[in-house]
Parts: structure tokens; sequence; C-alpha cells
């Protein structure tokens, strides 16, 4: 039946009537939505809702993660053919998803970009939607988050980073990518008792009471107790997991602007989001591929397969009635 499909599907992006099932159109042709999911702005008998935010005015060193979005489509296209390898269940053909575009917002006009976000997230999640971002720098879960509390309240935070971000920051108004989830706790949208961060390798002495598992304790314990613990830290309240790259070692992910060597391999990675399954996850993103310094395109490929991760975790909540 694929290899018929295939020679009449074609965007789409723009084409496909069912907004559930794979996709056979050629992975090297056609519109590069989101695992070629359609594109809309219509959320009705949506279940997750996939959108970029192409900003990275907030890097502290290398950029290009604008240009994120666009390559980790790109990259997923390879995996619209099949249902997502490791889970018992085919999120792609079980749960509504879309590719709901990349936020509106004036490149120029830096102050107003918060806002822009926030009310972009807010929209999808009064549709009753969860969403998945791919960033972006880091700094863009912090609107993500305002939004994420405004609806469920202070929530749990799950991070992969090799930074904890908490760095920090009173001024409620900088963007930077180092300092939003000490702003984030400060400002009560993020309870740090019960959230964790996960691959942390670079030193910063006041982690604000967020739990930490390191990435030397993650080699010595590694991926499923790392899982199991952050499922105990979380317990049962509503989470958000925040996945940037350069949790990844730079052998696996080398297109990100703050490389830190030490992290997970993809194989970790794979394991422990995985060994997620069961969190009371409301939505995720994925950030800091930075295409500019990714030769071979290894860190998009990444990012593709950790935000289809992000969207299995979302639907084996909901399949499991949560």
């Amino acid at each position: 039946m694929a290899l018929e499909d295939a020679k009449t599907q074609m965007d789409h992006a723009f084409t496909r009537e069912d907004l559930r099932g794979p996709s056979f159109e050629l992975t090297f042709g056609g519109a590069t939505s989101f695992l070629r999911r359609r594109y809309t702005k219509d959320l009705s008998g949506v279940d997750i809702a996939v959108t970029g935010v192409p900003f990275d005015q907030a890097v502290t060193n290398r950029p290009g993660t604008r240009l994120g979005p666009r390559a980790i489509r790109e990259a997923s296209s390879l995996q619209a053919p099949d249902a997502p390898y490791g889970w018992p269940f085919d999120v792609l053909s079980e749960r509504a998803i879309v590719d709901y575009g990349d936020v509106a917002f004036d490149y120029a006009d830096i102050p107003a970009f918060p806002g822009a976000l926030q009310t972009h997230i807010a929209e999808i999640l009064a549709a009753d939607v969860a969403s998945v971002v791919l960033g972006g720098d880091h700094y863009i879960s912090f609107p993500i988050l305002k939004a994420y509390a405004e609806k469920f309240g202070p929530i749990s935070l799950i991070q992969i980073d090799a930074h904890t971000d908490t760095w920090p920051d009173d001024d409620m108004d900088r963007v930077d990518h180092g300092t939003m989830f000490y702003k984030a706790v400060k400002s009560g949208i993020v309870d740090p008792a019960t959230s964790v961060q996960i691959g942390i390798r670079t030193t910063n002495e006041d982690t604000l009471g967020v739990n930490i598992i390191d990435a030397p304790e993650f080699h010595r314990i590694g991926p499923e107790a790392a899982a199991a613990r952050a499922r105990e830290i979380v317990g049962d309240r509503p989470c958000y997991l925040s996945f940037d790259i350069d949790g990844l070692d730079p052998a696996f992910a080398p297109g990100t602007g703050t490389p830190v060597w030490g992290g997970l391999s993809s194989a970790q990675a794979a394991a422990l989001l995985r060994g997620l399954a069961g969190v009371n996850i409301r939505g995720g993103d994925v950030v800091e591929v930075s295409p500019p310094f990714d030769t071979t395109g290894a860190t998009a490929i990444a990012g593709a397969h950790v935000a289809t991760e992000i969207c299995c975790l979302l639907g084996w909540r909901l399949r499991n009635g949560a």
C-alpha cells in the first residue's frame, strides 16, 4: 500500500485531508511541514499542534537557531512514513497532529517578542491543544511557560540540558537564553521542588532548589534510572519538557550554540525520553538547533526525533486517559 500511495502523494503539508496516519510522500521532495502534517490554523479536533519559533536574538555564543525550525521540519520528512520506533502505539495514526506554522513577530522589536510568543502559545492552549515547539534559542521557553502557568498554575519542568540556565538575572525584561529558568522559578511559574534538570555539566552553584541529575551521575546510573527518578520527582503534577539539543554530546549534536563535551548520546536520549512515559506532560520544546554549524544535518535529525518523542509522550498520556 505504501508504494502505491507514494505514487500519488505530494505536498501533504497542504493536500492531506486526514489529520491522522503516516505519509508516504517522497522523503526528498515536497513541502516540508513537520512529519508531513497539514499546515493549518484550524485547531478543531486537534490533539497536538507543532509550531516553530525562529528566534535567536538571546544567544551568548554562536547564533543560527532562528533557522532551526525549518531544518527540523526538513529532517522530519524521513520519519513521516513510519510509526515512531520503540513505542507500543503509533501516535501519527492515533492522534490528530498539525503543523501550526511559526509565530509571527517583528524581528527588530525584541522587547515585543516575549508577549507575542506567550499569546501565540496561549491561543493553542485555549483550544485544549498541546503545543510542541521547535526552537529557536532556549529563551523561548520562558514566554511559553508563562502561557502554560496561566492555564495549569505553577508547572513542573523536566529539562535536558548541558546548562541549568538559572544564572541570576532579576531584570525580568532582559532577553537571555541563560537566565530564563531563574526568572521562571523566581516568578513562581515553575515549581523547583517538583522539577528536574538532566545532563547538566556546567558550573552554577545556586540550583534554586531544582533537582539535578548531572551528566556524570546520568552516565553512572543510566537513562532508565534517570527517567525513573524524574518520574518520582514530578509525580502526577502537570509538567513541561524542555530539551536543549546541547544536552546531547557534541559528537551527536555539533550544530548548536554552546556545545559542551560529556553529554548524552542519541541512544541514551531516546531511552530517557521513552522512560518518561506516564508523566503528566502537557507540552514541550526542542531548542538550540543551529543549522549553520550542523554540517552533516545530524543535529537537525536529533531535533526531529526529540520532537517526535515529545509527541509520543503526549499521545501516551492521552491514550491512558490523563
